[in-house]
């Protein structure tokens, strides 16, 4: 089964899909998600969720790309639909990692957009400064810079979330050496919100775990301690993107 580009969208379509998965990724590496996710997104569709991630490209105005996401993923939609499947029939869930899942939770406080449940993987909402390194170095050059932020703010999108966030199932991720994750921060206003439905999980793996790729090692002809290096890194990467992968479709189920 192969990624189909479709309307500014990426499909992974299985032959009798039980719901959809709309994918959102990071900051910098969601342009090309069917690419830069693939061992996760893959490893969900072959268990029967038919996968659409929508690119976007990272600007200050995070509302905008809310807007732009949502107009994408309707036309994925409205494709699956004339092409003999039923999407309004299944349900959808949200998958978004680091600035993905903001954008996710503003597709849900700005728009109506119907979400079965969202899953949030080390969720990021820092400011721009602490967000773009170079950033606070300009500001002492140009005074023009210091007025830049995110829109909405960090402040303002937890607000927004407060009041207007309508997704009452979620699933928060934060992984135990990520130190750049504000999950603790989301999941205590969406425990206010939903303390029935909401879950938060700590599992093992870093800010990058859900960017895990396959990456084969191959010892040489005598086996190094740059070869048990190699293999042990494998091994514990492979060993936390399962974990991931299990607990998402233990929620999913």
């Amino acid at each position: 089964m192969d990624w189909r580009e479709v309307t500014g969208n990426w499909l992974w379509v299985p032959p009798q899909p039980k719901a959809i998965v709309h994918f959102l990724g990071g900051a910098f590496v969601a342009s090309a998600p069917h690419l830069t996710y693939r061992l996760l997104l893959e490893a969900l569709g072959r268990q029967g969720y038919l996968i659409v991630a929508t690119p976007f490209v990272n600007t200050f105005d995070h509302r905008a790309i809310a807007h732009e996401v949502a107009i994408t993923f309707e036309q994925a939609l409205y494709y699956l639909q004339n092409r003999g499947f039923s999407p309004r029939s299944l349900p959808i869930y949200g998958l978004g990692h680091s600035m993905g899942g903001k954008i996710h939770l503003l597709l849900s406080s700005l728009g109506r957009l119907e979400r079965a449940g969202n899953v949030l993987m080390a969720f990021n909402n820092y400011s721009a400064r602490r967000s773009i390194p170079l950033l606070e170095q300009f500001t002492s050059f140009s005074p023009q810079f210091r007025e830049m932020e995110f829109t909405p703010s960090p402040a303002e999108t937890l607000a927004l979330v407060r009041d207007r966030y309508s997704v009452r199932r979620n699933l928060l991720i934060k992984f135990s050496r990520d130190d750049i994750d504000e999950t603790r921060v989301l999941g205590t206003v969406l425990m206010d919100k939903f303390p029935q439905l909401t879950t938060i999980e700590r599992l093992p793996g870093t800010h990058t775990t859900p960017l895990a790729q396959a990456v084969p090692w191959q010892p040489g002809s005598s086996f190094t301690a740059l070869d048990a290096l190699g293999q042990f890194v494998q091994q514990e990467f492979n060993r936390d993107m399962t974990r991931l992968r299990d607990q998402i479709l233990l929620w999913l189920t």
